[in-house]
């Protein structure tokens, strides 16, 4: 495939700048024009003038017209042949992704067990490095991200990533053979960028005690994300017509939904598909629950969005972490009026049509509160109280204008977070210039979006700077 994507640039090459061959080639046929001529008059013999057969400057137009569409033929059928490099086929049924036989993790004897108590509050527990975060969509899981890149940074861990880009190859399900530099046997203390869940191959690549964790939310609340975010590159709602193709969509989502369709999942039971299940299973199906009870047993908490700083605090009771290792600012987070709030019949269609994903999430909030009346409401509460003291201080120390500001109002590229494709919704932030030496450092790890944190880690990521590239040229 690279040899044809580079046949084909020198093909684009050698069509963008042709002038060294067109003038050579001009100076010998007008050559050969003036032989003639010259032959011609010694002969005696009256030549006639060329006639164009149109008007030169028509004709340079039409040449022009002519050029551009052979370019933009050339440019399109290079860049569907990168994208088929880039971009791994969707699977909908769960394989094997990895050789027969390969070794799975292998923890070195050096390496302390962090065998320790799932209460943080038990003496002498130890913290827990050794993590697998199911980073699922729009759930406020890029901020989450931030958190395991600092403790990981902090502690010099060693990350799973990706390699070319800063995600393993999504929507296809995870192979460890996707890992930047694997080799077989290799151990891992983190894993945490958007994949299509395969537990057996995550569970090869890190300890028997990994602790696994992920993030759910409001599957109404996620759809509408979703439709805003990912909603120009799924085809079939190019035919929405109207203002609100949201809710055009949900007046009847099987008129318009194709489940064989390019980027489908993103906008039917996403959190079920992430999780690596069939998005389109019956409702009906006893295999709905069979899934739901297996996502209980294997994840050891699964966290909630809309009550994230509840979440982090078991998150650190659990890891038996600091409460500075859990502070954060919200990434990844769309402007005000970008937010269109669902009304209640919307609301209502948005989950009946994510259902499996309505299951799950009325599953895990019960399991979820129970895990708080365990911890402790009162305790909970302080907690949480302390988290936010420690946050707000952390805005004024870290945040010019102590907010954050539109794409526009970035100062800073490596502040600049990914945008959707046609229009710059999300936030970002401005670092203050003046920080003491002391949070310094820690200001900007919390404030750096995640492509850009990936490539401080030092993570390949040729395939998404190629494509950012590639959209800042078409200013999509």
């Amino acid at each position: 495939m690279r040899e044809a994507a580079s046949t084909l640039l020198g093909v684009i090459g050698a069509f963008l700048f042709p002038s060294d061959h067109r003038g050579s080639l001009g100076v010998r046929c007008g050559s050969v024009r003036e032989r003639k001529g010259a032959s011609r008059t010694g002969l005696g013999i009256q030549t006639r003038p060329e006639v164009s057969e149109m008007p030169l400057p028509q004709k340079k137009r039409w040449e022009s017209m002519a050029k551009g569409l052979v370019l933009g033929a050339l440019f399109t059928s290079f860049l569907l042949l990168l994208y088929s490099y880039a971009v791994p086929p969707l699977h909908t049924g769960l394989a094997s992704t990895t050789p027969e036989g390969a070794a799975p993790c292998s923890p070195a004897l050096s390496e302390p067990e962090a065998l320790t108590p799932a209460n943080g509050s038990a003496g002498g527990c130890q913290p827990r490095r050794d993590i697998v975060f199911m980073k699922t969509h729009k759930t406020a899981s890029s901020t989450l991200l931030n958190i395991l890149f600092r403790f990981g940074q902090k502690h010099g861990l060693k990350f799973a990533f990706p390699n070319g880009r800063n995600d393993f190859d999504y929507p296809a399900f995870f192979a460890r053979s996707l890992v930047q530099d694997y080799r077989p046997g290799a151990c891992f203390n983190i894993i945490c960028n958007h994949m299509r869940f395969h537990y057996d191959e995550v569970r090869g690549l890190v300890p028997p005690n990994a602790t696994f964790i992920t993030v759910l939310r409001d599957p109404a609340r996620l759809f509408e994300s979703s439709f805003h975010y990912f909603g120009s590159v799924v085809p079939f709602t190019w035919k929405l017509s109207g203002r609100d193709k949201l809710a055009k969509f949900l007046q009847d989502p099987d008129r318009y939904y194709d489940p064989h369709g390019y980027n489908a999942h993103y906008l039917h039971n996403l959190l079920f598909f992430d999780l690596g299940y069939d998005s389109d299973l019956d409702p009906g199906s006893p295999q709905v629950q069979e899934h739901i009870l297996e996502v209980e047993r294997r994840f050891h908490l699964v966290l909630l969005q809309e009550y994230f700083d509840e979440s982090l605090v078991l998150l650190k009771d659990l890891l038996c972490w600091e409460l500075e290792d859990v502070l954060y600012f919200k990434l990844n987070a769309r402007r005000a009026s970008a937010v269109p709030r669902l009304s209640g019949e919307l609301y209502r269609r948005a989950t009946a049509w994510n259902v499996l994903d309505a299951r799950l999430y009325r599953h895990f909030n019960a399991s979820f509160w129970r895990k708080v009346e365990a911890f402790g409401r009162e305790r909970m509460a302080r907690e949480v109280a302390a988290l936010r003291r420690a946050n707000e201080r952390m805005r004024r120390i870290c945040i010019d204008g102590g907010h954050a500001v539109d794409a526009a109002a970035i100062q800073d590229s490596a502040m600049q977070p990914w945008q959707p494709l046609g229009t710059k919704s999300i936030l970002g932030y401005n670092l203050k210039k003046s920080i003491g030496r002391r949070h310094a450092q820690l200001c900007r790890r919390m404030l750096t979006p995640e492509i850009q944190y990936l490539m401080d880690l030092g993570v390949n990521l040729w395939v998404t700077k190629l494509w950012k590239l590639i959209r800042d040229f078409l200013q999509w």
